[in-house]
């Protein structure tokens, strides 16, 4: 099935003849594949300890993190102290391959697959989603609000600014329920979104952090509008901007919340929205679900005052 191999620059993909290509893109039943491919991890990882070390100082995708762990594990604490309204779960450092990617506008090349049908977590929503169904597949009447900080890693190429890695952490808020009458769920559920990271902010800035001054921007596709401006006017003291979305990631509704380091720089910290993910997993149209993510590992790097 396999031509002979080239010693050349090329695309191995292309040595592979019709019939190889088939049987591991879709021919292989599922736990074939993964025997197949544990079979050549056991024999390619029988390395030199050279090889090791180098990788581990070259890979940017087993480098230590830059932040001390304290003031991570500290972080973490007083994010999830500001989300008491939220259930913290920890999930694990997998889920199932293309849990990302066949909900959401990405790519499976920007994730980091395994051998084991499993792909390292790059994005904890996701996950989120898919335990969301499950429980609202158990208790249909039921609203499920969750909240996590986890290392996600990620595939594409990192930006060259600093603080920013292949992997990193997140803190991430989800809510998920059958939808009520005139979007009420996802209005409220945004709203509370906002407010909780807004509290977050607030409360790290008593514990030596600055994110003054911030912004909240609420964008909205034409037909969203109207419930854009009904989160705005739910959120009391809180200054909001309102703009289009146009980004097709989200299911007409955004929200981002922007901050300044205590050198100036300006940084979007915080984002959020509603998303069509559970309607796809539940093969539902009346669930609804609403996700946000504040980068909490830049926030250690970037807006620390002590």
């Amino acid at each position: 099935m396999l031509s002979a191999m080239s010693t050349d620059s090329r695309d191995w993909r292309n040595e592979l003849d019709e019939a190889a290509r088939t049987a591991l893109n879709e021919g292989l039943a599922a736990s074939s594949l993964w025997s197949l491919l544990l079979g050549v991890m056991e024999q390619r990882a029988r390395r030199k300890p050279a090889a090791l070390l180098e990788q581990w100082r070259q890979d940017r995708f087993v480098q230590p993190c830059a932040i001390d762990q304290r003031t991570l594990h500290e972080l973490d604490s007083h994010l999830l102290a500001a989300a008491s309204e939220f259930e913290a779960i920890e999930l694990a450092p997998l889920a199932p391959l293309g849990a990302c990617s066949n909900v959401a506008v990405t790519s499976q090349n920007r994730i980091v697959s395994t051998a084991r049908g499993t792909e390292v977590v790059s994005d904890p929503t996701n996950v989120l989603a898919l335990e969301s169904v499950r429980r609202l597949r158990e208790t249909p009447a039921a609203e499920i609000k969750l909240a996590t900080s986890h290392r996600c890693t990620r595939a594409q190429p990192v930006p060259d600014i600093p603080g920013f890695e292949a992997h990193f952490r997140i803190f991430c808020l989800t809510s998920a329920a059958h939808e009520r009458k005139d979007h009420a769920f996802v209005t409220d559920a945004l709203g509370e979104h906002i407010r909780t990271h807004c509290a977050a902010l607030e409360r790290l800035e008593r514990h030596g952090y600055s994110f003054a001054p911030r912004s909240v921007k609420i964008l909205s596709t034409p037909a969203r509008r109207h419930l854009a401006e009904r989160i705005a006017a739910s959120l009391s003291g809180i200054p909001v901007i309102h703009a289009e979305l146009e980004h097709g990631y989200y299911d007409g509704l955004r929200f981002m919340i922007d901050a300044s380091t205590p050198d100036g720089a300006r940084i979007p910290l915080i984002d959020g929205g509603a998303f069509d993910w559970l309607r796809k997993l539940g093969a539902n149209d009346k669930l609804a679900y609403v996700a946000s993510g504040m980068g909490s590992q830049l926030a250690a790097f970037a807006f620390r005052t002590r």
